[in-house]
């Protein structure tokens, strides 16, 4: 295929140099959003009177026919194509002639480039927000069946106060809310229109660029044009956001490996999403939360990849430009093949509750609500902590637990105590006991539940 911008050049191009200089490989996933962009050009262009309407009629319907072929798989992307955009313009031409030859007047495909990777982007910004949404409707809906399931609640990896596995999942429900939001403000700066900018100068051309921006659904247009064709801020804000969320799926997916072990085994993943080993009949691994777990750190890569590309580029568009597309599309892809994949895992995976409440019921995790029910009979809450801390102290020595240790035991240490002691520390009251806003209660949970569907709807 003969290079669309020859003539200034006395030879071909090298065929290293041409294969180095390609991006269709990656960027042929554009295909729809760049015949888009040409149809609303070419629209513009009609209608304006800078091309013959009869021409720009002809150009949109090559270009649909083009878009048809791709799909019906009669037309097949030419590997020796610079790009995506020379490939639909060269196609055009073959069956338009002259008229073809027509659509790239008033633009240039620095300005192209940038509105096809918006546009491209803003689809998949959608598809990343659907699949975020049902994570979270499938922990809504695993947290109702788990509202009186205690489990310990930890910092540092030890055990810290008695919650329900109801309360944990929805903390994750909402950094994965948190996630969406920063995928809409992301959004709202990629949902400007850049066509129109040229190469960097705009154009002599009196074109329409608001009537482009309409015909597309963008709600403004860039206002500066060598901004327009040079900014990526919008892939690295997605970049952003998208390891952002892969850094949860990887919290989550590191409780979920912990959880899974026979040292805690608190759930049991499904034979669908877990594998084996290759000499330990024995085995069953949490390979797919393994696989989010490091595959967020690749995501993370594809961010610093776009940072290092764009930190010392000089206005406006430079080649390194190239380079936005294959991170910010393995980013986006990667996201992706985790969330379709860790939703199912999560729904079928079988909650072992009793090792959960025996988890709790070791460790001392009531010995908070220990100092607490001192404090409502009347000692300052540092006294009530210190008794507290002796108490645990001969738990220890004698293998018992504040549950299992005799009522005598704690008279001896402060005659405060009293019958009533034992229900006051009962995981149950603990966990119930715990109502205000946000807290792990069973019916502070359902508000939180019934909150979280209330803003998937929003």
């Amino acid at each position: 295929m003969a290079s669309l911008w020859a003539g200034r050049f006395k030879k071909e191009v090298d065929s290293k140099v041409n294969d180095f200089n390609s991006s269709i490989a990656f960027d042929a996933r554009m295909y729809r959003h760049d015949i888009m962009g040409s149809i609303a050009h070419a629209t513009m262009l009609g209608e304006t009177g800078i091309i013959d309407r009869k021409e720009s009629e002809m150009i949109i319907q090559g270009l649909e026919a083009i878009l048809d072929d791709i799909e019906n798989g009669v037309l097949v992307f030419d590997p020796n194509a610079e790009d995506i955009h020379m490939f639909i313009e060269a196609e055009l031409t073959k069956r338009l002639g002259d008229t073809g030859k027509r659509l790239h007047t008033a633009r240039s495909r620095n300005d192209q480039v940038a509105l096809d990777i918006r546009l491209y982007l803003r689809d998949e910004v959608q598809t990343i927000e659907t699949l975020i949404k049902d994570l979270i409707a499938a922990l809504c809906r695993i947290s109702e069946q788990h509202l009186d399931t205690i489990m310990p609640g930890y910092t540092h990896l030890q055990r810290a106060q008695p919650i329900t596995f109801a309360h944990h999942l929805m903390a994750y429900a909402q950094m994965f809310l948190r996630d969406i939001g920063r995928l809409r403000d992301c959004n709202k700066r990629m949902d400007c229109m850049p066509l129109g900018s040229g190469a960097l100068a705009a154009t002599t051309y009196p074109i329409d660029r608001h009537r482009v921006g309409e015909l597309l659904h963008f709600s403004a247009v860039t206002e500066n044009s060598l901004d327009g064709v040079s900014d990526r801020d919008f892939c690295i804000e997605l970049a952003s956001a998208v390891a952002t969320l892969m850094m949860h799926l990887s919290r989550f997916s590191e409780e979920i490996i912990l959880w899974s072990s026979w040292e805690f085994k608190f759930i049991e993943l499904d034979d669908a999403y877990s594998t084996g080993s290759s000499i330990m009949p024995q085995k069953k691994n949490p390979d797919i939360a393994e696989l989010v777990r490091g595959k967020t750190g690749r995501v993370i890569g594809d961010l610093v990849t776009l940072l290092s590309m764009m930190k010392s580029l000089p206005l406006a568009y430079n080649k390194d430009m190239q380079e936005d597309k294959e991170a910010i599309f393995d980013a986006v892809d990667t996201v992706k093949l985790c969330l379709s994949t860790f939703t199912p895992m999560l729904e079928t995976m079988r909650v072992l509750k009793e090792n959960m409440r025996a988890a709790a019921a070791k460790g001392f995790i009531n010995a908070t609500d220990c100092a607490d029910y001192l404090v409502k009979k009347g000692l300052p809450f540092r006294d009530a902590y210190k008794i507290t801390g002796t108490l645990v102290a001969l738990c220890i020595d004698e293998n018992k637990t504040l549950e299992t240790l005799p009522l005598e035991s704690y008279q001896k240490i402060c005659p405060v105590f009293a019958e009533d002691l034992f229900d006051a520390i009962a995981l149950e009251t603990c966990v119930n006991g715990r109502t205000a806003y946000g807290g792990p209660s069973s019916e502070s949970v359902k508000v939180q539940i019934a909150n979280m569907r209330k803003a998937l709807t929003e």
